[in-house]
C-alpha cells in the first residue's frame, strides 16, 4: 500500500518566518538576561555610570573628548573583556553606543527603550531570527553582527548626533 502526502507550498514559508522568529527571540532573550535597563541610548550622562554599576564594571569609563569638543567618548570594558563605547553630546545627551568583544553586551541595558524597537523591527523583517541586525530608519540605526569569540556593533540616533558629527565617526 502507497500513501501520498500534500504539503502545501504555501505553508512552508509562514512556517520558516515562524521558526526563524522564534529563534530571534530566543537569541534575544539569552542575549538580554537582564531585567530592569536603565536609559542608555538616548538618555543622560548620569546613564553611563548607571549602566557601568549595572553591568558590574569596576573601573569608571574613561573619558576621551572628540576632536571638536562636540562630545564626549565614554569607553568600559565590560568584566567578559568586551568593549563598549558610549557617545555623549556636550548637552549630556547619550546619542551612540558601540561594542566589540568576544561575548555580546546586554543590549537591552545599552539601548534602553530602544531594544524593544529593534526587536519589533527585527520581528518584521524577512531574515528574522540571523545573527545580524541592519536596521536603518530614520528614527535609529543599529547593526551588529559576529558570531561567537567576535561581535560587534552600533546604534545610534540619527536625529540626536551633534552637528559635524558623521555616522563614520561612531566607531
Amino acid at each position: 500500500m502507497h500513501f501520498h502526502m500534500h504539503i502545501s507550498t504555501m505553508n512552508k514559508p509562514l512556517k520558516i518566518t515562524a521558526y526563524a522568529a522564534c529563534r530571534f527571540f530566543i537569541m534575544l532573550a539569552a542575549l538580554s538576561h537582564v531585567t530592569s535597563a536603565h536609559a542608555s541610548l538616548g538618555g543622560d550622562s548620569a546613564s553611563v555610570e548607571a549602566d557601568r554599576l549595572h553591568m558590574k564594571v569596576k573601573h569608571a569609563a574613561r573619558q576621551t573628548p572628540s576632536s571638536t569638543g562636540s562630545y564626549t567618548v565614554h569607553e568600559t570594558t565590560l568584566p567578559t573583556g568586551t568593549l563598549v563605547r558610549q557617545y555623549v553630546s556636550r548637552a549630556g545627551v547619550v546619542f551612540a553606543v558601540t561594542w566589540s568583544g568576544s561575548f555580546m553586551p546586554n543590549l537591552r541595558q545599552l539601548l534602553g527603550p530602544h531594544f524593544d524597537t529593534m526587536v519589533a523591527r527585527q520581528a518584521r523583517q524577512e531574515h528574522a531570527g540571523h545573527r545580524s541586525v541592519s536596521q536603518h530608519e530614520a528614527d535609529l540605526v543599529i547593526e551588529s553582527g559576529g558570531h561567537p569569540r567576535s561581535f560587534a556593533g552600533r546604534a545610534y540616533l540619527p536625529g540626536a548626533l551633534p552637528a559635524g558629527v558623521a555616522e563614520k565617526d561612531i566607531q
